[in-house]
C-alpha cells in the first residue's frame, strides 16, 4: 500500500510561526509535528504542483476545494493552519484613525471608512 502525504523535507512557516508550530500556542504538539512532516507534501497538493497519488490524498484537495468535508486529522490540522495564517494577515485599529505626515512634518489624523 502506498503511504500518503510524504513530504521530501521538513514545512516550517518562518514568516507566520517564526518560533515554530508548536511554540506558537496555536497548535497542539501532534498538530505541529504533523504540519513540519507533511505540510510541504499538502501546500502542493492544494496548490496544484503536485497530483494526487492515493484516495486519502484526492479527498484533500476536494476539501482544499470546499467540495468535501473534512474527516481526517490532517485536512482538519491543514485546515486549522490556513485559519490561524489567515487570521494574522488580518489587521485591526484601535480608533479607526490614519495618522498622515503633511508638509511640516506635523501629523494630523484623518478619518478612515471600515469598509
Amino acid at each position: 500500500m502506498q503511504q500518503s502525504f510524504v513530504a521530501p523535507r521538513r514545512f516550517f512557516d518562518d514568516r507566520n510561526f517564526p518560533k515554530g508550530f508548536t511554540r506558537s500556542g496555536r497548535f497542539t504538539l501532534a498538530e505541529g509535528n504533523l504540519l513540519e512532516k507533511h505540510g510541504v507534501a499538502l501546500q502542493d497538493l492544494e496548490q496544484g504542483t503536485r497530483a494526487p497519488e492515493t484516495e486519502d490524498e484526492q479527498h484533500f484537495v476536494l476539501v482544499c476545494r470546499g467540495e468535501a468535508e473534512p474527516s481526517s486529522t490532517i485536512e482538519k490540522t491543514w485546515l486549522k493552519y490556513k485559519q490561524k495564517v489567515q487570521e494574522k494577515r488580518k489587521f485591526h485599529t484601535v480608533f479607526g484613525k490614519k495618522r498622515i505626515a503633511d508638509s511640516s512634518d506635523d501629523f494630523s489624523y484623518v478619518e478612515v471608512d471600515s469598509d
